[in-house]
């Protein structure tokens, strides 16, 4: 969903914000936009190169919205923890702005080791409250050591060569946050002789990027050989799986947070209104003061205004006023119906991924330079053809990362043969924001519609 973040900037996030929210109060919990018939949505597996994982591994999987007959075709990849329905709601509001535009979703292969059977259950949080889930053991997965940037775009060069069907349709490939970075690397790559770029019509970034993006966030990247060498040597010793999100406070496994916020959209989503399953079983320290609503727990782990980061927030609303129960005010330009509809998964494809690869961490911060230097070349990074990059680029920033978003990609355009580029800011937005804002206040909606009709 996001790049990672500081374990400090996490542990920040505690129960301090919800008390400071809990005494707001306001009119009844607001409704997103209903949304236009769309058609199917499938979600489909695409056979990718062996990866030396269990069995089911060797394949992605694209969440595809839009018609079929589409001329256009934006493979989009989410960032950090990351999965296919951090973009379902874009791609709706795209596809029903934009004529002639599918959206895939993609979900890289480490989506295949999560077991997701218990939200089809009738009781989702005894199975995995109670641990009946299956949970992929760091200690057998010395495989996930060499899912890396170059296993990733091998992938993706699947998606993006399936999107194109032999050429007879355009494919603009974007992504959020480190998804974008993943983007500008595929388009960099040199793929036995053949540059990422040549089969893309354009590049969309959405909060993200590389040379430099993330530096206004105050979290730097983690590149200097020592440090790199440091990180190769714990993912040897089995450190296979990256743990930023147990820094929440939710759990201490790979997987744990992404639960808990699956079943908060869960239960938000399918009874908005009744008494939170989940608060009574909270962390202490995460619990919010004061009983809530399935939507009101959903809303104090996603709402900025509960001391969450940037990275990890929108703006939604606050907690109603009530005698006994406290439900959802929307107040903002995300509405949580939008957010728990993302979260709550259906049980796949989900908004967060459970087993991040840490070499993918590694090789990411390595390429952020976006240079074919020994270093990336030492971990078999082929960023060959950074400067004849020549396809068309959106970039699209909020206020996370306090401008350097556009920044620097305006210099990877200046030291391209890009032929244009859009540049788009919107500061009243964060991270999360532009993939489930309401499309009357989406900035993004209003700014990359055009520039994907303006497309030839």
């Amino acid at each position: 969903m996001t790049r990672p973040l500081s374990r400090r900037a996490l542990l920040g996030a505690t129960v301090g914000g919800l008390a400071l929210a809990s005494g707001l109060s306001g009119p009844a919990v607001g409704a997103g936009r209903p949304r236009s018939a769309v058609g199917p949505e499938p979600y489909v597996p695409l056979a990718v190169g062996a990866g030396g994982g269990p069995a089911g591994t060797d394949r992605v999987h694209v969440l595809k919205v839009g018609p079929d007959r589409a001329h256009t075709v934006l493979v989009l990849v989410p960032g950090f923890f990351g999965a296919a329905n951090d973009f379902r709601q874009l791609a709706r509001d795209l596809v029903a702005s934009v004529p002639g535009v599918q959206v895939w979703a993609v979900d890289r292969r480490e989506e295949n080791l999560a077991d997701r059977s218990g939200f089809a259950t009738a009781d989702p949080a005894a199975y995995y409250l109670d641990g009946h889930y299956r949970s992929q053991d760091p200690a057998a997965s010395a495989f996930a050591a060499r899912w890396g940037l170059s296993r990733t775009l091998e992938d993706l060069d699947t998606v993006v060569r399936t999107a194109s069907c032999g050429g007879r349709r355009r494919v603009v490939l974007g992504g959020h946050s480190w998804g974008a970075t993943t983007a500008m690397t595929y388009a960099a790559w040199d793929f036995d002789g053949r540059p990422g770029h040549r089969e893309l019509t354009a590049l969309v970034l959405i909060d993200g990027g590389v040379r430099g993006s993330f530096d206004g966030t105050g979290d730097p990247i983690h590149n200097a050989p020592e440090e790199v060498r440091e990180r190769l040597a714990a993912i040897d010793g089995g450190a296979v799986f990256d743990l930023t999100l147990s820094g929440v406070g939710l759990g201490d496994r790979a997987e744990s947070t992404q639960i808990w916020y699956q079943l908060a959209g869960r239960y938000a989503h399918t009874d908005p209104a009744g008494r939170s399953v989940l608060q009574p079983r909270m962390p202490d320290a995460l619990r919010p003061p004061v009983p809530v609503t399935n939507a009101g727990l959903l809303g104090a782990l996603v709402d900025a205004g509960f001391g969450w980061p940037n990275v990890i927030s929108v703006h939604s609303g606050r907690l109603a006023e009530s005698v006994d129960v406290r439900g959802w005010v929307d107040t903002g330009i995300t509405p949580l119906s939008r957010v728990a509809a993302g979260y709550a998964g259906g049980p796949t494809p989900a908004v967060w991924e459970w087993y991040w690869p840490a070499r993918l961490s590694v090789d990411l911060d390595v390429a952020d330079p976006y240079a074919d230097s020994d270093l990336a070349r030492s971990l078999g990074l082929r960023l060959f053809h950074t400067q004849a990059l020549d396809t068309p680029l959106y970039a699209f920033q909020t206020s996370y990362a306090k401008g350097t978003i556009v920044s620097a990609t305006r210099e990877v355009v200046a030291d391209s043969r890009v032929p244009y580029a859009v540049y788009e800011t919107d500061d009243g937005m964060n991270h999360l924001d532009p993939l489930f804002a309401a499309p009357a206040h989406n900035t993004l909606i209003h700014t990359l519609a055009p520039f994907l009709a303006g497309l030839r």
